[in-house]
């Protein structure tokens, strides 16, 4: 007579999986995963459930943690992937960061600073960007648009004359009172 136990631990022994993503398909609604679990076990097209708002393409070698309702291997999801290679190091306690694995991150950080690290940020906004602050630094670098530098305008503001409007007919000298950097 079999052990009823045996069956009902084999089952639950089955419901969770550690696993290794081999590939994937981010095209359809619900990304998919391959999957390879201990001893060989693969897994093609297994849904991997994202939280709301949030999708990232893991790399091959990313782990992940699969479910299998009810033991059944025949159809399971993932529920979370992570990748230990990339994953930023020495976060405090309470801190937040989205990462990727060429070095972008933005790190949500304790005495409410969030820093952004990337090479080239884009901001599209289709009606309007606000920076609502007293204060805006550009501490290396300059401030540009498509026709000038904030530089070239200091310059020649600074160096800007006016006709006199007196009978002499001449230029007043240079503004003494310069744009000046900060």
């Amino acid at each position: 007579m079999a052990n009823p136990f045996h069956s009902l631990g084999r089952g639950i022994s089955n419901m969770l999986a550690r696993a290794v993503v081999r590939g994937l398909n981010t095209a359809s609604k619900c990304q998919m995963l391959q999957i390879e679990m201990a001893g060989g076990e693969g897994k093609s097209d297994i849904e991997h459930l994202e939280p709301y708002g949030f999708t990232a393409a893991p790399h091959q070698g990313a782990e992940a943690v699969s479910v299998y309702f009810d033991g059944d291997r025949s159809h399971g999801v993932v529920l979370v992937v992570s990748d230990r290679r990339y994953r930023i190091r020495g976060l405090k306690a309470g801190e937040v960061a989205v990462y990727t694995d060429e070095g972008d991150s933005i790190i949500l950080k304790r005495g409410r600073v969030t820093e952004v690290n990337t090479g080239h940020l884009i901001v599209n906004a289709s009606e309007k960007a606000t920076f609502n602050t007293p204060l805006l630094e550009v501490p290396e670098g300059e401030v540009k648009d498509k026709t000038s530098t904030l530089s070239d305008m200091r310059a020649i503001y600074d160096g800007h004359t006016h006709k006199e409007n007196g009978s002499g007919g001449g230029t007043t000298n240079p503004t003494t009172q310069k744009m000046g950097a900060a």
